[in-house]
């Protein structure tokens, strides 16, 4: 198991990440990097083990939104997330799909689970941004391992620069990712999940009489975006099929998800810890003692 690094600062204000953390696109890019993550045989043999994702599906989305949102914008509370992670995730263990036992705090491990968010990113702002420029990514990087020592990742467990990430990353595609029990989970249409149990009564007991019509349309929209702003070369790794026609549709959504994003009021655009850390930056106040709400802190 890994040492954490001491006093793990998470990235500043006003860099490249404090803009696309809490944007709501990113609620597109999740699911693509969730699958890549479980790719990976010892995660997805964790996830499929350990996690509640399928009696909790809804659950445990909002407490990894709120985690995700943390390490950005939490300031002195990012530690403290980076360290309840790692007491949640340190008993976590087993054998993985290839018969290999497998711990969730094994340095190469809890590396890829991190490192996966950047090539993912990396891709799907191509569609939902623009393209970075080589300095653009160079300082995303450099930001993505800042939260990996807010995770407790050593920074000899990760490559150091965005340069060094991509053979890295190659590597990782030939050597470990696979179509995993929780891959297919991801991509499959078929295998319903309940209705969200969160929100005000009436909208609860909507959404669970019209279930039966909106689980098919939203289980294709999600198989669809976990594929679709996923790598070209995770996809192929992986074994995940995609069309010319499906990258036709998604450059459609991608087009009006880019004029429509940006010209929302910012109380739509972010999501509500982001809003908060944004103003209290313009106001001149350190990130860091943005107050956290019951919300915010997410709950094992």
């Amino acid at each position: 198991m890994t040492t954490p690094p001491a006093h793990p600062q998470p990235p500043p204000p006003g860099g490249v990440l404090w803009s696309l953390a809490g944007d709501v696109r990113g609620l597109l890019m999740l699911p693509a990097a969730l699958a890549l993550q479980v790719a990976h045989p010892a995660v997805g043999a964790g996830v499929d083990e350990h996690s509640v994702f399928r009696t909790d599906p809804w659950g445990r989305g909002e407490r990894s939104l709120r985690s995700l949102q943390l390490w950005v914008y939490g300031g002195e509370a990012a530690a403290e997330e980076g360290r309840r992670l790692r007491r949640l995730h340190g008993t976590i263990s087993g054998t993985d799909t290839r018969g290999r036992p497998y711990h969730a705090l094994r340095p190469e491990t809890y590396a890829w689970v991190h490192a996966t968010g950047f090539p993912v990113q990396h891709h799907a702002l191509r569609y939902l941004v623009r393209p970075m420029t080589p300095e653009q990514e160079r300082q995303l990087y450099a930001e993505w391992l800042r939260v990996g020592r807010v995770l407790g990742i050593r920074d000899r467990d990760m490559p150091q620069t965005a340069e060094e990430f991509w053979p890295y990353y190659r590597r990782m595609l030939a050597e470990e990712v696979e179509f995993t029990p929780v891959v297919r989970d991801l991509v499959v249409t078929g295998d319903p999940l309940p209705p969200p149990d969160r929100g005000p009564l009436p909208l609860r007991l909507l959404l669970r009489a019209l279930w039966p019509l909106v689980w098919p349309r939203l289980a294709r929209f999600r198989a669809f975006v976990t594929v679709g702003f996923m790598p070209p070369d995770a996809r192929a790794a992986i074994g995940l099929e995609w069309s010319p026609a499906q990258e036709r549709r998604l450059r459609r959504l991608s087009r009006v998800v880019r004029a429509v994003v940006p010209a929302l009021p910012e109380r739509l655009r972010y999501l509500p810890l982001a809003r908060r850390a944004r103003r209290a930056h313009r106001r001149g106040r350190d990130a860091g003692p943005v107050p956290l709400t019951a919300a915010d802190r997410p709950v094992r």
